[in-house]
C-alpha cells in the first residue's frame, strides 16, 4: 500500500466561521505546497490521532494551533516525544508557529509567553549572520514579509541549535535543528485572504490592547519568500516534487 512520503501532524483547527469559508488547516498547507491532500498524510494529534514511527523516508510539517506549548497538554507531550524519535533516525521535520516552538521544547529549549502579548500581521522577517551559510535559508533575501499571529515564543533555543532570523518582537524566527530539521514562527502556508479574515475577526482583542485592527489588515499582503521556504526545504526530501 502506497504511503504519503508527506505527513501534516496537526496540531490545532481554525474556528469554525473560519473553516467554513477557508478550510482546514490542511487545505492551506496542501494549497501552498501544491500537493492535494489526497496525497498528504494527516495526523490530527490534537484530536488524538496516533502517530505513524518515526521513517527517515517521510517528510512532516508540524502545524500551528490555537493552544500553548506551555499547556503541557498530553497529546502535545505525546508530540514532543515523537519528534525526539523523529530527531533520533533523522527524518525531515518543518515546524510552524506552535510547531516551531514545540520542537524547540521537545529538543530541549524553552517557550515562554512574549513580552509584547503577541505579535501580529504581515511583519518584516530579518536574516541574521549565520543564515548565510544555510543552504536552504540563505537564498532568501535578507529580509522579507511574512505572516505572523502568536503569543508564545522560542525564548531559549536547543543547545547546539542555530538561530537563523528574528523579527522586532522576537529573535527566533527560523531556528535549524540539525540537516533535517527546520522550523518558523511565521506562517508560510497563510493566504491573504485567510490572514486578513482572522485579523478581522480579533478586531475587539486587538482594540482592547490599543492596536489598529485596520492598519494591520492593509499591511497584509502576500508573502512569496515565506512560503518559498517551505517549499524548498520539501523539494529536498520528496521524490519528484516540484514546487509551484
Amino acid at each position: 500500500m502506497h504511503q504519503p512520503q508527506i505527513i501534516i501532524v496537526q496540531t490545532g483547527t481554525p474556528p469554525e466561521d473560519i473553516r467554513q469559508q477557508y478550510g482546514d488547516l490542511p487545505d492551506w498547507f496542501s494549497q501552498a505546497i501544491g500537493v492535494p491532500l489526497k496525497e498528504i498524510l494527516v495526523v490530527r494529534v490534537f484530536d488524538g490521532d496516533e502517530l505513524p514511527a518515526p521513517d527517515p523516508r517521510r517528510l512532516a510539517i508540524i502545524t500551528g494551533s490555537w493552544a500553548m506549548v506551555t499547556e503541557k497538554l498530553p497529546w502535545s507531550e505525546k508530540t514532543a516525544a515523537w519528534i525526539r524519535s523523529a530527531m533520533a533516525v533523522s527524518m525531515p521535520l518543518f515546524g510552524v508557529c506552535y510547531g516551531h516552538q514545540l520542537m524547540a521544547y521537545a529538543l530541549g529549549g524553552e517557550v515562554r509567553y512574549l513580552d509584547s502579548v503577541r505579535e501580529t500581521g504581515c511583519l518584516s522577517v530579518s536574516l541574521r549572520e549565520a543564515a548565510k551559510n544555510d543552504p536552504l535559508v540563505g537564498t532568501l533575501p535578507d529580509s522579507f514579509p511574512a505572516h505572523l499571529t502568536h503569543m508564545q515564543t522560542v525564548s531559549r533555543a536547543p543547545q547546539g541549535a542555530k538561530v537563523l532570523a528574528d523579527s522586532a518582537a522576537d529573535g527566533h524566527q527560523i531556528v535549524r535543528y540539525g540537516p533535517n530539521a527546520v522550523s518558523t514562527q511565521f506562517h508560510p502556508e497563510f493566504t491573504v485572504a485567510a490572514a486578513r479574515a482572522m485579523t478581522a475577526r480579533n478586531s475587539e482583542i486587538f482594540a482592547a490592547e490599543g492596536r489598529d485592527t485596520q492598519a494591520i489588515i492593509d499591511g497584509i499582503t502576500q508573502t512569496p519568500e515565506a512560503t518559498r521556504l517551505l517549499t524548498a526545504f520539501i523539494a529536498q526530501y520528496v521524490a519528484g516534487y516540484r514546487p509551484q
